[in-house]
């Protein structure tokens, strides 16, 4: 009966740690950082957040807590190793990869970033620790413009006319890949939530490509197709491009 108690516990902290966007075991100052992030992206007075998504990191961060003495990464150390850099990423730049300048006390370096990392992953800047030896960088997806990340999955929000998710029909979706198009149905249940496959994080490593959640949240503000349609058209049409 113990041993699948603890089975069973032990797959409930792994797929605790998804939640909060954590892949294997993490130290208490990773795990307390990306539920912060976490907690912020769900937060649903904030845009993109979800009261349900909300509930669910709040009760994973929780569970983990609870099991944190039978997890030896989580337990106190004898000896308190010095903390690892944090390397702060944009939903952006972990989609794409960039280049980001990172402080390390008096030094300031230049981080190449591969496109594709999750919370919770470490990355190597060889050479980069003060002695000469390689540094680890604990990542940390931050929500930004809109945009937040959990695990491989992206998450936002997108105004939809009151009317439309009343009765259904198409809705226009301006994404960070560009417009995409879907179809909803007045018997969506609420908070109304499409998704789009395979547009959240790239497929790296063990880690299969993410989707992308978007929440429609209602407006009355919200462009008509028409609206939508003549933005486009100005934006695709610039000045620029007409005189050439």
């Amino acid at each position: 009966m113990s041993a699948i108690r603890s089975t069973s516990d032990a797959a409930a902290v792994r797929e605790a740690l998804s939640i909060l966007g954590l892949h294997g075991a993490t130290d208490a100052a990773a795990l307390k950082a990306a539920f912060r992030a976490a907690v912020k992206a769900a937060r649903p007075d904030q845009a993109g957040g979800d009261a349900e998504r909300f509930r669910r990191v709040i009760a994973a961060y929780r569970l983990i807590q609870a099991h944190a003495p039978a997890r030896p990464s989580l337990a106190a150390p004898a000896e308190r190793p010095t903390p690892r850099p944090v390397l702060g990423l944009s939903p952006m730049q972990a989609l794409a990869g960039a280049r980001v300048e990172l402080r390390l006390g008096a030094r300031t370096v230049r981080v190449a970033v591969p496109a594709g990392l999750r919370t919770g992953e470490h990355l190597r800047l060889r050479g980069g620790a003060t002695d000469g030896s390689d540094l680890y960088l604990a990542v940390l997806i931050r929500p930004e413009d809109g945009l937040s990340v959990m695990g491989d999955d992206l998450f936002m929000s997108w105004p939809t006319p009151s009317r439309l998710l009343d009765e259904g029909g198409r809705v226009e979706i301006e994404t960070h890949a560009g417009a995409r198009s879907a179809w909803i149905t007045p018997e969506m249940a609420a908070p109304a939530r499409v998704r789009f496959k395979d547009m959240g994080l790239p497929a790296r490593g063990p880690h299969p490509a993410g989707h992308l959640f978007v929440t429609l949240t209602p407006s009355s503000e919200a462009p008509s197709a028409a609206e939508d349609m003549l933005v486009r058209f100005t934006r695709a049409w610039a000045p620029e491009r007409l005189a050439a």
